[in-house]
């Protein structure tokens, strides 16, 4: 019979490796999280508000706190929407959620690797 892994409650991948094992790594960030962390922060910078950007977007403020948060999925024709209340192009944000991944995985690297002086 062979191994049957237990499907994730939460929508997350189970924490484990291959053995089976705890893993002490940290899992890689999830896109929608990245990229909710580059609004807000073009956002903040813009020093505008939650309700100004959803308003200009055409989509409720709930929702655009959902997805600065990394909660929901933002589909690409309200991604488009986003940016262009922000008056930042969407290669833009694309580019620097490509730049937070690639420093996150970079650390991550960086830490599985300890030197031990004999």
């Amino acid at each position: 019979m062979s191994n049957v892994l237990p499907f994730p409650s939460n929508g997350r991948r189970a924490d484990r490796d291959a053995d089976g094992s705890d893993s002490p790594e940290q899992p890689e960030p999830r896109l929608r999280d990245v990229v909710g962390d580059v609004l807000r922060d073009e956002r903040l910078e813009q020093e505008r508000t939650l309700a100004d950007v959803a308003e200009r977007a055409a989509v409720s403020l709930p929702y655009l706190s959902e997805v600065e948060r990394g909660i929901k999925d933002v589909s690409s024709d309200v991604l488009h929407s986003i940016c262009d209340a922000l008056d930042l192009p969407l290669a833009d944000v694309l580019e620097r959620s490509a730049d937070r991944l690639r420093i996150d995985a970079g650390s991550q690297r960086s830490t599985r690797f300890q030197l031990v002086a004999a």
